[in-house]
């Protein structure tokens, strides 16, 4: 029987850093009688890509990808909410609603943020760790969320799967772009959403 939540406790800490992957849903308000575009739903991998800040907010690292909807929509309506799903045994489904803000590299946050994620320079003093993607690396913004609702659900019908490995085929990729490179295709392939809403253009 689902349960909502005044906060994230222990237990709930436990059960997020268990999951090797997380789903992040967002939608864009197009008029102001609101008439929405496409609704995105993002799969996410890489466990130390999350990160809990406090009882009631969290983030995530966002790496480049080909597409840019999260980012474009928040900074339109700043609506998100995350999902957590469990593949093994215990089943049960996190649901985490918020209110999110995108960080972006050399922002004032950004340095704050990136200490909770070992793959990022900002965790290691302007470092980047050794086997991490290189420059930017692939990090493109991190998600700040304030949360607002936290809500579990029994999940009895998600199957029992066990995970092989994380597949590194981003990090390989990204691995392989110099930079300019990397800013160069998120210019060209980040700059706003399939709705035309500003993503990494100027908003």
């Amino acid at each position: 029987m689902g349960k909502i939540y005044p906060e994230l406790d222990n237990r709930l800490r436990k059960f997020i850093a268990r999951q090797s992957a997380f789903f992040v849903a967002t939608a864009p308000c197009l008029s102001s009688e609101g008439d929405g575009g496409h609704v995105n739903v993002s799969p996410k991998g890489y466990r130390d890509t999350f990160a809990v800040l406090g009882p009631r907010s969290v983030a995530y690292l966002d790496l480049t990808g080909s597409g840019a909807e999260t980012i474009a929509h928040l900074r339109q309506n700043g609506q998100i909410t995350i999902m957590f799903c469990s593949f093994d045994h215990t089943a049960k489904i996190l649901r985490l609603y918020g209110t999110g803000a995108v960080v972006l590299p050399g922002e004032p946050r950004w340095d704050e943020l990136a200490a909770h994620f070992p793959r990022t320079a900002g965790a290691l003093g302007g470092r980047a760790r050794a086997d991490a993607p290189a420059g930017p690396g692939g990090e493109r913004s991190i998600i700040a969320v304030d949360l607002h609702r936290i809500a579990d659900s029994c999940g009895y019908a998600v199957p029992v799967m066990e995970l092989k490995k994380e597949r590194d085929v981003l990090d390989r990729y990204n691995e392989t772009k110099s930079a300019e490179e990397l800013a160069a295709y998120r210019a060209e392939k980040n700059a706003v959403s399939i709705d035309g809403l500003p993503a990494l253009s100027p908003p």
